[in-house]
Formats: structure tokens, C-alpha cells, sequence
């Protein structure tokens, strides 16, 4: 049996391994590596597959969440709704602008941020929710849309871990994560769906004027060059990753078609198993199917419930397997963002997941012996 990684860079790499070192050889030899013409066109293609109007790059998922809150003009002292239960990132840039985080619980089956608790933590001072697409699949955009319209606030989805999922929307219609709220952004860091070789991300939007705004935000706030018209960072997507990305983007369908295959073949072997909850579909798919996208599986992460999670992990280490806890602590515990106002009695699902969740591997290369040992000996360990 092959060595199981948590995430095969190099047996994807392989795979597309001639056309990624001729796209890369050819930036090399016209020396355009930063908005050269491999930029233009990824964007391009991107907000093709998206059906999105306007996708800005730029150099990492943490600046594209940041730049898309300086788009929106917020103040600070405005407050800001994102879930309790991800990665701190997201929290991490409404600090840093001097927005006031608002930390609210996630439904137990989705992992997603709670419309009932959002709506709650609403207040005057509330300027914006950030739904954070976790793991692959959606937020319940249905929930935090009328929210957001009710309440006349913008919508920033984090959707650095779900490129390429659906929503169906109540009324049957569908769209693209990262395409919904007013701006959206995403990571291109390797391990994504959709990474490249090195940092990279992207911010998304259907709004022609708060694009302009971004593409000079990105850019020292220039539209002409050493005009500063807005306040802005550096943080552009070099040509060189562009063209990694644009390798894999027409593979992008492919890749989450793999991922859900082996999500399936996973969740079939837990199948009926008390001490183990499988990732539950929350766009109203009782299980993964063959042609739904409303999950594509950047982490499949199970619930252990017999309170041996800890126990597993250390286990599937001794085995040489890989997995990983995300997330161990929630955002409101974080030393960084302690705040009188978060009582514990408020997260009581995101406490709970931080004790019972655990990501097992998940790549495009996954085969059925890696799958069926990783399987078999994690059921003899639960059972035991």
C-alpha cells in the first residue's frame, strides 16, 4: 500500500505534471510574473466557472477576506457576525481593521454558522455577517440572505474551503459558492480544492463599483500608476501561481468528484456504526450523491461520541496514518479574542464539536486499499 498522506500533492502533482511545467516555463521565459497575461486570463476563467461578474486576486485567502471588508467601507467599531466554529482568519482580519468580531454557535449536522443565534447577536452597531462555507459544503445562504436583507447588512462569504460547491436555493435555484453575498472571498493555498504552489487567493464579487474599488485596493490603491486614488495593500496573485491555477481549474470538477467518491466510500464503511456521525448534507441531500456538488469534501470529518476522539488520534498516529483536529479550540476561547460578552452557555454546539471532531485524508488520489485501512482500523479501535 502506497504511504497515506493527509493531503497528496505529489501524486496530483504527477498527474498534470507536463502542462503545469510548460505553463510555469513560459512565465519564466517572458518574465511577466506580476499581472502578466497568465493573471488576466485565470480571472477570467474563474468568473467563467464561477458565473461570477468580477474576480480580483490577489496574494493569499487572509488578504482577500480583509480586502473585501475595506471594500464595503466598514468603521471601526462596527460589528461583524461570523461563526464561533473555523479557522481564525476569519475573525483574525475583522481585528485587525479594528471591527468589532461578534462570535456566534454552528449547527451541530452542517458544522455552519446558526441563523437562529446570528439573528440574535444582532444589534445597531451590526454592519455585516460572514458566513464561512466550512469544510466544503454551504452556509444556509437562504437563512443568511433574508437575515442580511432584513437587517440591511452585507454579506462576505468565506469561501476559502468550499470552491466549486452548489447552493440550492428553497426555490430550486442554484449558484456557486462565493457568488450570493455582496463579496466573497477564497484561498488558493496548496492544500485547497483548487491550490496552487505557494499562497494565493481571490475575492469575488457582482457589484461593478465595489470591484473597482477592490482592483485598486489590491494594488496600493492605484488605478493609474503612483495616482493613489484609495487607501490600499500590496497583495497580487504572481503569474506563476496563475498559471498553476489555471492547470488545475479545468480539472477543478474532476478533483471534487474524486474527493466526493471517496467521502462515499468513507461514510458507507461508518455506516450504522452509534459511536461515529458521518458528514451530514445540509442542502437537503439525505446522503452524498453521484451529481449533487453541495459538498465537495475539502475535509471529510467525522464525530466520535464515545469520548475516545483524543484516544483516535493518537492511535491513527501510531498506524502512520494521517487526520487532523479542526478545530481544537473555538474562536471565543483564543487568547486573542477573550471578550467578556461570550458566555459559554451561547457556543454549546461548538464546544461540543471541538471535543468530537476529526478529519480523516482527503485528496484526489485516495484509493480503495489507503481507504479501506484507515476505515477498518478505525471502527476496531471505536468497537474495541
Amino acid at each position: 500500500m502506497r504511504k497515506i498522506q493527509m493531503v497528496d500533492l505529489n501524486g496530483q502533482y504527477e498527474v498534470i505534471k507536463e502542462e503545469v511545467n510548460t505553463s510555469i516555463s513560459n512565465v519564466l521565459e517572458t518574465a511577466a510574473f506580476i499581472n502578466g497575461p497568465e493573471v488576466h486570463a485565470f480571472q477570467k476563467e474563474l468568473e467563467n466557472y464561477l458565473g461570477v461578474k468580477h474576480v480580483i486576486p490577489c496574494a493569499n485567502g487572509t488578504d482577500a477576506l480583509q480586502i473585501a471588508m475595506m471594500g464595503l467601507g466598514l468603521k471601526p467599531g462596527d460589528e461583524v457576525i461570523t461563526a464561533d466554529f473555523t479557522f481564525a482568519a476569519t475573525v483574525e482580519v475583522i481585528a485587525l481593521l479594528q471591527l468589532t468580531p461578534v462570535l456566534v454557535d454552528v449547527e451541530q449536522d452542517s458544522f455552519n454558522i446558526d441563523p437562529i443565534a446570528l439573528e440574535k447577536a444582532i444589534t445597531p452597531k451590526t454592519k455585516a455577517i460572514v458566513p464561512v462555507h466550512l469544510f466544503g459544503q454551504c452556509a444556509n445562504m437562504d437563512a443568511v440572505l433574508e437575515i442580511a436583507e432584513k437587517h440591511n447588512l452585507f454579506v462576505i462569504e468565506d469561501n476559502a474551503q468550499a470552491i466549486g460547491a452548489d447552493y440550492t436555493f428553497n426555490n430550486g435555484k442554484k449558484q456557486k459558492a462565493g457568488t450570493m453575498g455582496h463579496v466573497a472571498a477564497t484561498s488558493f493555498f496548496p492544500s485547497k480544492n483548487l491550490g496552487c504552489y505557494g499562497d494565493g487567493g481571490a475575492i469575488f464579487t457582482n457589484d461593478d463599483a465595489l470591484a473597482h474599488t477592490l482592483r485598486g485596493i489590491v494594488n496600493h490603491g492605484m488605478y493609474e500608476r503612483y495616482h493613489h486614488d484609495v487607501v490600499g495593500v500590496n497583495s497580487r496573485l504572481d503569474s506563476i501561481q496563475a498559471a498553476v491555477l489555471r492547470s488545475k481549474l479545468s480539472r477543478l470538477d474532476g478533483y471534487n468528484a474524486s474527493r466526493r467518491a471517496a467521502a462515499k466510500k468513507y461514510s458507507k464503511a461508518f455506516s450504522g456504526n452509534k459511536n461515529i456521525v458521518v458528514p451530514q448534507m445540509a442542502n437537503g441531500c439525505k446522503e452524498i450523491c453521484n451529481t449533487c456538488d453541495c459538498h465537495v469534501f475539502h475535509q471529510y470529518t467525522l464525530r466520535i461520541l464515545n469520548g475516545q476522539r483524543d484516544a483516535l488520534v493518537k492511535h491513527l498516529s501510531e498506524k502512520q496514518i494521517p487526520c487532523g483536529v479542526y478545530y481544537p479550540i473555538p474562536l471565543h476561547r483564543q487568547k486573542a479574542y477573550l471578550d467578556e460578552r461570550y458566555k459559554e452557555k451561547d457556543f454549546p454546539i461548538t464546544n461540543q464539536l471541538v471535543n468530537e471532531v476529526i478529519s480523516l485524508p482527503m485528496h484526489t488520489e485516495l484509493d480503495d486499499e489507503q481507504i479501506a485501512f484507515i476505515t477498518e482500523t478505525i471502527i476496531q479501535f471505536i468497537d474495541k
